[in-house]
């Protein structure tokens, strides 16, 4: 059988790498892109503040404990999608099989290329034309699965390109800690330590059967990680389940106005977000989290939407029934899930069909001059002093353009958007 070989792709502090592209004063220095408030966290940080041990999801605070002269900026997502579908197009033009992990990282199947040039040559010669044509630099592994490979990348990020040969797996793995296992989070890891298994090669030659009682199935996938075994295949494509956007604000609100006018903004938002992906969503949650970090959650099955005239409503009615303990609200959110490729069905008699022309019209312009070009009037405030009650928000993604007028709230992006490494 021939040995399959896998190429994890990833660009380097990706976030950081677009704002230096749109400002070249940030080359060289301490950047941090992220939340700005106490309350904000890290999307993604330069390898000049990793000096300084800041991290991505850091909170903002101690990021600038530990690193007080980096520069902070608030981020611009659209930026960050579309440099990264420029990537993506690049890449898809050339390897035979891809699959987009997240916004920065990718996995190439490049299994029989051997014959024709070469799966390294290959993996060298597409991070040349994407720093070349795209100005981005990206790191990579090779090997014969997605975990070896993957954490091969991280092991010569930045910058970096590394090739495990077939049967070299374990042994490339066994002297590094556990947690370079990108399966393995702080719990499992500290879990291990417990247990004295501080490095892959002990958790390797632990019994199956001990970790499967510690850990449950998770236990026999430990394994076959901590053995260099991965069976995943490279998946092609990998359909979206939900949309979401969320707001933390920096002093708790109960100023129902104005967290409906939020909700009803998050909302558009996600709207807009399916009518460019061409689909509906046919189950709507919101979710609050009160001062005392208790979170409820309400959601609500409806036929299949993407205009805001019934996304925005049903909003409302469920923040409404949700929202009565009249606590402090330390975050508000809205979730699109049950999603569905295609066009709404319109009813002929239905007064919302009249709103297509302005839909469309709006998108347009939202394509054209970006997502806040264009608002509705029910998410703007409706003065200056309202305007100046709102908390900032920590965002994890994205932030709201200089010069918007939403409330100058700072909005969390895309759920399927991966902190930055």
């Amino acid at each position: 059988m021939q040995e399959r070989a896998i190429v994890h792709m990833d660009l380097d502090s990706f976030f950081v790498s677009v704002e230096r592209l749109r400002d070249t004063r940030l080359v060289g220095q301490p950047v941090i892109v992220g939340g700005g408030s106490d309350r904000g966290v890290v999307a993604a940080c330069s390898y000049e503040t990793r000096a300084f041990g800041v991290r991505s999801a850091m909170p903002m605070k101690m990021a600038l404990k530990l690193c007080p002269d980096a520069i902070v900026l608030r981020g611009d997502y659209e930026a960050y999608v579309q440099h990264s579908e420029m990537v993506t197009s690049l890449i898809m033009e050339r390897a035979p099989l891809v699959e987009k992990a997240s916004i920065d990282e990718f996995y190439l199947d490049m299994t029989g290329m051997e014959r024709f040039f070469g799966s390294y040559a290959f993996a060298q010669d597409l991070r040349d034309r994407i720093k070349k044509q795209i100005g981005l630099q990206m790191s990579f592994g090779l090997s014969v699965n997605k975990t070896v490979s993957k954490v091969a990348t991280n092991h010569v990020k930045p910058a970096g390109e590394y090739q495990v040969l077939a049967g070299q797996e374990k042994a490339f793995l066994a002297p590094m800690t556990v947690n370079k296992i990108p399966m393995i989070g702080a719990v499992t890891a500290q879990t291990l330590r417990n247990m004295g298994i501080v490095h892959v090669g002990t958790l390797s030659q632990m019994p199956q059967r001990v970790l499967e009682r510690t850990f449950g199935k998770s236990g026999t996938m430990l394994w076959e990680r901590a053995n260099g075994i991965d069976l995943r295949p490279v998946v092609p494509y990998s359909e979206q389940k939900s949309l979401s956007k969320e707001i933390t604000f920096e002093q708790d609100s109960t100023d129902v106005i104005l967290l409906r006018r939020i909700l009803g903004s998050l909302t558009e938002q996600l709207s807009y977000d399916l009518r460019k992906l061409g689909q509906c969503t046919s189950c709507i949650t919101v979710k609050v989290r009160y001062s005392n970090f208790d979170t409820h959650t309400r959601q609500i099955s409806i036929p299949a939407s993407a205009s805001d005239h019934r996304l925005i409503p049903a909003v409302y009615e469920l923040f409404e029934k949700l929202y009565d303990r009249r606590l402090l609200i330390r975050l508000i959110g809205v979730r699109f899930s049950k999603l569905l490729q295609g066009q709404e069905q319109l009813n002929l008699f239905d007064d919302g069909a009249k709103l297509v022309p302005l839909y469309q019209a709006m998108d347009s312009l939202k394509n054209r001059y970006g997502e806040f070009s264009i608002l509705r009037a029910s998410g703007l405030m409706g003065s200056a002093e309202r305007r100046n009650r709102l908390p900032a928000a920590g965002a994890s993604h994205a932030s709201l353009p200089a010069g918007a007028t939403l409330a100058g709230a700072t909005l969390a992006g895309a759920s399927h958007a991966k902190n930055d490494e």
